[in-house]
């Protein structure tokens, strides 16, 4: 049985912050908003001091490591809509521009993602040697990257569509193929292989 982390992160705050719940979405207009705000922010919600926005804050990193971790829980990239979601569960509450590399079986069965880099609000550089090393210690036959635009807009921009060819060549040479990149941005994603760049 599925429990998406932003779920799990909902019953969370409502047990622990049960009188403090609606203001907290009220102020920050989103579960999202709530896990992007900075603790300064959270503590300006009648109700909620300085350890209590700590605990916000931690959550949901702590809640994204289980996530890729793997474990018993069996991810399968079968369709772009569960690829889309598994990375914009992801992508909750980061303000900054991050790359991760999902590695996969040949049957679209998860075996391991990696968080690649964090950037700026609005760039990140990628260690292409470090995508194909994943890629070979992960035994992957397929690969799935993923970044987000913290901008609001899931557009490539060039550079984008530039990286993501200079990846597919590295990862062809070791027989990895990669199989999408997907751009998160404000709860919404956009997939390249729908524009065709990965045919």
């Amino acid at each position: 049985e599925q429990n998406p982390p932003n779920v799990i992160l909902l019953c969370v705050i409502f047990f622990i912050f049960s009188n403090r719940f609606p203001s907290l979405i009220e102020r920050f207009g989103s579960l999202e908003g709530v896990f992007s705000a900075p603790a300064y922010a959270l503590q300006k919600v009648e109700g909620v001091g300085e350890n209590a926005a700590t605990l916000i804050r931690l959550l949901f990193p702590l809640c994204r490591r289980v996530r890729t971790s793997g474990g018993r829980h069996e991810v399968i990239f079968n369709t772009r809509e569960n690829i889309g979601a598994y990375f914009i569960e992801l992508f909750l509450g980061e303000r900054r521009e991050v790359f991760y590399e999902a590695c996969l079986d040949a049957k679209g069965k998860l075996l391991a993602c990696y968080r690649l880099a964090e950037g700026s609000p609005d760039q990140v550089t990628i260690n292409m040697r470090r995508v194909v090393e994943n890629a070979l210690d992960a035994n992957a036959s397929l690969v799935v990257l993923s970044h987000n635009h913290p901008s609001g807009v899931a557009l490539p921009s060039k550079e984008d569509n530039q990286t993501t060819l200079q990846i597919k060549r590295a990862l062809a040479d070791i027989g990895v193929q990669l199989v999408d990149h997907v751009i998160v941005a404000d709860g919404d994603f956009v997939c390249l292989r729908d524009n065709g760049l990965l045919d």
